[in-house]
Order: structure tokens, then C-alpha cells, then sequence
């Protein structure tokens, strides 16, 4: 299967079990999202997939695409083309943004020859235009010295450049203002299309209000207690989380 697919996968840090035996299937082509209240393991679950070494696979499988990444490197989860946008960017300071995408770019050309530097100013420019980003800041240092929103932005626009097959995007909504949401959510849309899978970390429907998930899954106590339509984050919306547990 083209896509991710996760199969009853166990997850630790420390003596601390904080993924217990989740299993999920996100297609190329779709959008989920996982919900749940805060200490679920969420955030844990996208730090095990893309090979965080604090997070130990205990037992269960990652497949990308159909080829299993459990024991890879970072950077060679990130070569074969996954992306994870953190819930909290890093800054680097002294790496210019478009310095930085750019040796990006081409670690992901695989052989290769590296990028025409018109070519990726043009695509650059392009996509910070879409995302309301003065062109001012591919001179900056990643992330130093931004806003929330601004840290966010430059997330999705490394996404739009790397054109990964499957992107998790850990609670991208979280320190945004409403204007801020809207653009950042209109990039995640323009990232959308059968060669990608997507999958969304938030607490809020507010982001999903934005970016429509095919399916949105619950996850409580370290694995997924209930799957539905994008009409299930309503109910959360609703009714919190604590009807869930309940059953």
C-alpha cells in the first residue's frame, strides 16, 4: 500500500509505555487525523515513526509505501520520503531558510545532481508568496527570533518544497491566531494530491474546520479507540473525551 501503515505498534520511553499496540492505515491520497486529549501519546507516536532514538520500538511494524522504516535512521526515514512538522520548531541559528531547504532538497535528490539554483529560488519564491511570507526571510536564520505562526509557515513551506510522500503534521494549529490558521491551512491544502499521505495531530476541530480529514481517529491511552468521518470531530467538539472512555 502506498501510504502509511501502522501495525500494532508498542512504544517506550524509559520503563514508560506511551504507544500501545496502534494500529492505523493512512492511503496516499488521503488525510486522517488523530485526536485526543493531551498525555495520549501522540505526539510520541509521531516522534517513534520518524526514528527519534528516545523512542524505542518495543514491538509492531511501520510500513511507508509498503517497505518497513523500523530501525532506520532519521535521515533515512526522511530520504525515503517522509516529513514530520514538529509541535514545537527548532531554531538554528546561523542556517539561512533557503540555505537550509536547499541542502535539504538536494539530500533528498538521492544521486542526483543538485537543484538548479534558479529553478529552486523560482519554486521558493513561489510558495512563500502562497504562504504570505516576505521574500525578506529566506535570508534568516531557521526559526530564530519567529513568531508561532511564522515557525509554522516555514514548516509547511519546507514541506511544499520536499514534496514528501507522507507528511505528519503534529499540532500545526497549536500557538496559531485565526489568520495565521487560515494561511497556514490553504499550504496544507495546496499540498494535497494522490501522491501524498497526510496525517494531522490536534486537539481542536478548529483546524479541521480548514483542512477536511477523510476519516479522524481518537486516541486515548496509547492506541486508537474509535475511527469515523470527518462528523466525529464535531461530536468531540461537543462532547469531549470523556464519553469515549466511557465505553
Amino acid at each position: 500500500m502506498r501510504g502509511l501503515e501502522i501495525r500494532d505498534l508498542v512504544v517506550s520511553v524509559g520503563e514508560s509505555k506511551v504507544v500501545d499496540g496502534l494500529s492505523i492505515s493512512v492511503p496516499a491520497g488521503e488525510v486522517h487525523a488523530i485526536m485526543g486529549p493531551n498525555g495520549t501519546g501522540k505526539t510520541s507516536l509521531s516522534k517513534a515513526v520518524a526514528g527519534h532514538p528516545d523512542y524505542k520500538i518495543v514491538s509492531g511494524d511501520v510500513l511507508l509505501n509498503g517497505e518497513s522504516i523500523v530501525g532506520l535512521a532519521p535521515d533515512e526515514i526522511a530520504r525515503k520520503g517522509f516529513f514530520l512538522a514538529f509541535q514545537y520548531p527548532v531554531s538554528i541559528p546561523g542556517v539561512s531558510i533557503a540555505n537550509f531547504i536547499r541542502a535539504c532538497v538536494n539530500a533528498r535528490r538521492l544521486g542526483e545532481d543538485p537543484v538548479n539554483p534558479v529553478e529552486f529560488y523560482k519554486r521558493l519564491y513561489e510558495k512563500m508568496d502562497a504562504l504570505k511570507m516576505p521574500r525578506s526571510f529566506t535570508a534568516r536564520s531557521v526559526n530564530d527570533g519567529f513568531s508561532g505562526g511564522e515557525k509554522k509557515r516555514c514548516d509547511i513551506l519546507q514541506m511544499l518544497m520536499l514534496e514528501p510522500s507522507f507528511a505528519i503534521l503534529d499540532e500545526t494549529d497549536s500557538g496559531l491566531d485565526i489568520d495565521a490558521l487560515r494561511i497556514v491551512s490553504e499550504g496544507v491544502n495546496a499540498a494535497r494530491g494522490e501522491n501524498i499521505g497526510m496525517l494531522l495531530i490536534t486537539h481542536y476541530h478548529r483546524l479541521l474546520e480548514y483542512i477536511k480529514p477523510d476519516a479522524v481517529h481518537v486516541m486515548s491511552g496509547g492506541r486508537i479507540v474509535r475511527s469515523g468521518g470527518a462528523e466525529l470531530a464535531l461530536e468531540l467538539e461537543e462532547k469531549g473525551y470523556d464519553w469515549l472512555k466511557e465505553k
